[in-house]
């Protein structure tokens, strides 16, 4: 730990942002740079880096606890997913997580619980893609919950639900039914991935194989106060939805970087032929400065609510994940016949750079929900 602080680091629990950045380079370029094939290709889970970038206070930095660090977190998560796409969805996935304890105000999920899970000493996810898309109309709530006494009832199925195994937990949310089966409301729920929870193995994907996503099917699992995160879910969700779509510019930033690194490697060689293509590095990376400096801007203010702010958020994200693929595809352009090999970088940042364009908001939901807020056409 260094004795001396440079005039704008921040130091909260410990953590100071600049050896907080410092020990992600060192994790991503190190031991996950190592993993990143085995992660992709053999679907290897990497909690033990996971751990590490835990203790080295990349999971936490984001919370109020520990200074509400939003521009650290996002570069943390840009590093990792510069190395790997997979491990930065994970981060972002865990960030989340902890927001969700954190902002719920429940003082069972925001104790000792939210500790172990901002220094990387338990692991938990997010199940809000379902609930992403059917607040904005697109799909219907997967989630159903009935109440009972003390609680709720929820049952119901969700195909995909990522960083999650048993042991392990998610933030969830069900629409809460009446007796003639309407809707009256939603919940938000911390899911315990316990033996209540059955655990189905998903199709295999293209990419992100990594990243122990799981289909669920929940049959009256109760849940009581102890869990509620939300009761009603709406106006919390529209509270940590910039957030919560802010923080997921690491990923496309970090993707984007480790696209123009490849892209770099071949210079050398390839630099009398390369600049006859499009999407050169040089063009990529001010772009990728552009859209940092602006998240930097942004993350001063991850709760702001306004209009222009939420779009400005969803304009970001959406610029970000266009970036990612163009940078992929520029990189595979860039390296040739050496990108093409399955186990080249390239070839896998292809396939990341596709699902940060297709994770929750993907970039259609972002456009409609654009097109919404400037039609002020909100949905219910």
């Amino acid at each position: 730990m260094a004795s001396v602080l440079a005039a704008d680091d921040v130091c909260v629990d410990g953590w100071i942002d600049g050896e907080v950045l410092a020990n992600v380079i060192d994790i991503a370029s190190g031991p996950l740079a190592a993993a990143a094939t085995r992660i992709d290709t053999e679907g290897y889970y990497p909690l033990d880096i996971m751990s590490k970038l835990g203790e080295a206070g990349a999971l936490g930095v984001h919370l109020d606890r520990h200074g509400a660090r939003f521009a650290l977190s996002i570069d943390a998560m840009r590093e990792a997913s510069r190395a790997c796409g997979s491990t930065g969805f994970l981060m972002w996935a865990h960030d989340v997580c902890g927001l969700y304890m954190e902002q719920s105000g429940n003082p069972e999920l925001g104790g000792h619980r939210l500790d172990e899970h901002a220094r990387g000493r338990t692991f938990g996810g997010t199940a809000l893609s379902n609930p992403m898309k059917a607040i904005s109309c697109i799909e219907p709530m997967m989630l159903r919950a009935t109440p009972t006494a003390g609680g709720y009832r929820v049952s119901g199925t969700l195909p995909w639900v990522s960083h999650i195994a048993r042991g392990q937990y998610c933030g969830a949310i069900a629409a809460v039914l009446r007796d003639d089966g309407s809707v009256s409301h939603e919940i938000m729920f911390m899911l315990d991935c316990d033996e209540r929870v059955e655990l189905r193995h998903c199709p295999v994907f293209s990419g992100m194989e990594g990243t122990s996503t799981w289909g669920i099917r929940l049959t009256d699992y109760f849940v009581g106060e102890a869990s509620m995160i939300a009761d009603p879910a709406r106006p919390f969700i529209a509270r940590i939805k910039p957030a919560f779509i802010l923080l997921q510019v690491g990923m496309a930033l970090g993707v984007a970087q480790g696209s123009i690194d490849s892209s770099l490697e071949v210079e050398p060689m390839l630099a009398h032929v390369n600049r006859f293509l499009h999407d050169r590095p040089d063009e990529l990376r001010a772009e990728l400065d552009e859209a940092h400096a602006q998240a930097a801007r942004l993350a001063l203010t991850p709760y702001d609510g306004s209009k222009d702010y939420v779009l400005d958020v969803l304009d970001l994200r959406t610029r970000g994940a266009e970036l990612a693929l163009r940078a992929a595809q520029s990189s595979l352009l860039h390296q040739g016949a050496r990108g093409y090999l399955m186990s080249a970088a390239p070839q896998r940042r292809i396939r990341e750079s596709h699902f940060v364009a297709i994770v929750t908001p993907a970039i259609k939901h972002l456009r409609l929900e654009m097109a919404r807020l400037s039609e002020e056409e909100l949905p219910v």
